[in-house]
């Protein structure tokens, strides 16, 4: 039997083993995928589960059950390309025929001293849920402090006005508004029901130091009080793909080829947040890589050329809360509650899509 392994049972390695599935695969082909966790988690809503609107269970979907795919579950320590092993902590060596690499993100820091240690995290299902009984402990009129005024911050920011009305809640970010790559009109509206909300927005804030409970801006010289602070500042991939020595981007992403492969090991494939992609990071992306990661192989396990078309995304949805949204869909603004029944009813479709 020749193998796949697949790293990661995220957005894209999901979208990689459904669609393989989905198809004809040949009879001398085995899937296995590996991953820490026994499900995927629902990456783009972990801001819900951090705020407490949503259980960790509604955010869980089941890897498929398949005779075709085998179930690993490990802690991957390093990935050997010479002898085509994947090693795994207290585990024997995964050998493979094809590798995706699929790891997804960890934040980003900045070299901000203390921001690591003194931050809290939504980038994996563990760290969203930590987040959440840090940010459910803190008593009424406490202060919570969000660093990063992207997408993240912002859904984090507003599920949580609406799960704890009680709590101070301030946004902070480098730049002068909040969701500063997106068009004026929709800025307009996200800092509208903020200021509505009364969420703060603390735009021009250079964060220098954090401190337990202290957070130190070199812009006024000044530092301010806090109880929980949640990092969205950023991301990057994850320390294993840092370690790797080939060529990346700017963003620390692997450098791949036209197939979504390694340049130097045409066996490896590379999707989502470790690619470097010229897409912005998102599952969207993800998904949509993964597709045509699958068209790839079934290409050549049929010795054929594979022929990929440019991946084009439907747009971008954001929530405020429950009730309300944005989005830019064609390149249109949408604001309201549309979007966020669009949004609401793609999870429910996500949370149904098992394989």
């Amino acid at each position: 039997m020749r193998k796949l392994v697949i790293l990661g049972g995220g957005y894209g390695g999901a979208a990689i083993i459904n669609e393989l599935l989905e198809k004809q695969l040949p009879s001398d082909i085995a899937i296995e995928l590996i991953d820490r966790m026994p499900f995927q988690g629902l990456k783009t809503e972990y801001y819900a589960l951090a705020a407490g609107t949503v259980s960790d269970l509604d955010l869980r979907v089941k890897f498929p059950s398949d005779p075709r795919v085998k179930l690993t579950y490990g802690e991957i320590t390093e990935i050997d390309k010479e002898r085509q092993l994947v090693m795994l902590e207290d585990q024997d060596p995964i050998s493979y025929d094809w590798l995706v690499i699929g790891l997804g993100c960890t934040d980003k820091y900045h070299g901000i001293e203390g921001a690591e240690l003194y931050s809290t995290s939504i980038q994996t299902f563990s760290a969203a849920r930590k987040t959440y009984a840090l940010l459910n402990d803190v008593k009424p009129y406490g202060q919570i402090s969000i660093v990063g005024g992207g997408l993240s911050g912002v859904e984090v920011a507003s599920e949580l006005r609406e799960s704890r009305p009680d709590l101070n809640i301030r946004i902070i970010d480098r730049g002068p508004k909040v969701l500063s790559s997106f068009p004026g009109r929709l800025q307009d509206y996200v800092a509208e029901w903020f200021t509505e909300h009364e969420v703060e927005m603390w735009g021009g804030v250079s964060l220098t130091r954090l401190e337990q409970g202290i957070l130190y801006n070199s812009a006024t010289s000044s530092s301010f009080h806090t109880d929980v602070t949640v990092w969205t500042a950023g991301i990057q991939p994850v320390e294993l793909v840092q370690r790797i020595d080939l060529p990346k981007d700017s963003q620390g992403r692997l450098i791949i080829n036209g197939y979504h492969q390694l340049p130097d090991y045409t066996n490896i494939f590379v999707v989502g947040d470790c690619a470097a992609l010229s897409l912005s990071p998102s599952g969207q992306a993800a998904g949509a890589q993964g597709k045509q990661i699958a068209e790839v192989l079934h290409a050549i396990w049929q010795g054929k050329t594979p022929r990929l078309g440019t991946i084009k995304l439907k747009g971008v949805l954001g929530s405020l809360g429950k009730k309300s949204g944005f989005g830019i869909m064609g390149g249109t603004p949408i604001l309201g509650k549309v979007p966020r029944l669009v949004k609401s009813g793609i999870l429910w479709r996500s949370k149904r899509h098992s394989g």
